[in-house]
């Protein structure tokens, strides 16, 4: 069992009801680029680290590759300068960003690596042992994002825990606190099943957060085909059956859960369903699979977390 795994653990007593699943969180990690969309994942983690009194980690990679001036120093002492002078500024700028957007009771902790992104974020978390990590995508396509990936969804594959990945801010979730900060809401929650180990371990998190943010829980699955008139009502049925063993007994008169079942593209269905049912948040598996296999044919999480406009949260077995 993972140090995440055992963090997940069953409460008793209060309103959130017998047997709700409750999830810790202790040490939340929001990787920053400076940029509108880590802006906004950056105001996402304050609100939860907040919430869950956690502690937050404001994390900027340098990467020199990024940097061509770098390859024309003309000595070692020259490149440790250039090297130095990069981690000043990025230093500066890291404070400089959590000093413009913080408020509130939380001062989080700054860190600024040398690195690739992906790798420097990844093993930052996995040394730290974050509970979640918080990150903006900037939703990008093209055939530079189908071959090379994006940091985040490098991030979301290959992560050990949970990663939230916020493009756009979400229909009402953000709303202004006390001194003016933002504060983040859920009140519908949708938890996408697809019934693989995934969406098993994706659901721990749905309910938790749930149960914590006294939300509406949707369980939504899509049925990939449309089959005959016949056997489509049959297959309809037999999803629904599915979805309602996945209710844990009791918390079927304590929590508020619904059930649906649509037809047709997953990716498709669930970002229509969410801006339908002005979701705050989807909950889904994340399956690490080969970047190639990714590149060509895609993930229902993937195109879910960079075409839909609603806060994702990726858990990653």
């Amino acid at each position: 069992m993972s140090e995440l795994e055992k963090k997940v653990a069953l409460v008793t007593g209060g309103s959130r009801g017998v047997g709700a699943a409750t999830l810790e969180i202790e040490l939340i990690l929001c990787p920053i680029d400076f940029s509108e969309f880590s802006e906004r994942a950056y105001h996402h983690a304050l609100s939860l680290a907040e919430h869950y009194q956690a502690k937050l980690v404001a994390q900027h990679v340098i990467e020199l590759w990024r940097h061509p001036s770098a390859s024309f120093a003309v000595s070692w002492e020259l490149y440790e300068e250039f090297c130095q002078a990069l981690r000043e500024t990025g230093e500066e700028q890291l404070q400089q960003f959590v000093k413009n957007h913080t408020h509130g009771e939380i001062q989080p902790e700054l860190v600024v690596h040398e690195g690739t992104a992906p790798d420097s974020i990844l093993s930052f978390a996995q040394t730290q042992k974050a509970d979640l990590i918080v990150m903006g995508t900037h939703g990008r396509r093209g055939f530079d994002l189908l071959m090379l990936g994006s940091v985040t969804d490098r991030v979301m594959r290959k992560a050990t825990c949970p990663v939230l990945v916020v493009r756009n801010p979400p229909h009402d979730s953000m709303a202004a606190g006390k001194e003016g900060h933002s504060v983040h809401h859920l009140s519908r929650i949708l938890f996408c099943a697809d019934f693989s180990t995934n969406s098993e371990r994706a659901l721990n998190y749905a309910l938790s957060g749930t149960a914590e943010y006294d939300a509406e829980l949707t369980m939504l699955h899509v049925l990939e085909e449309a089959p005959g008139l016949a056997r489509k009502e049959e297959a309809l049925a037999e999803a629904t059956e599915q979805l309602d063993k996945l209710i844990p007994p009791d918390l079927r008169k304590t929590t508020k859960i619904k059930t649906a079942v649509r037809v047709g593209k997953p990716y498709r269905e669930i970002i229509q369903f969410a801006m339908e049912a002005q979701t705050d948040l989807v909950t889904m598996g994340a399956r690490g699979r080969g970047a190639l296999d990714r590149a060509v044919f895609g993930s229902t999480t993937y195109r879910v977390m960079q075409l839909g406009s609603c806060p994702v949260l990726a858990v990653h077995v």
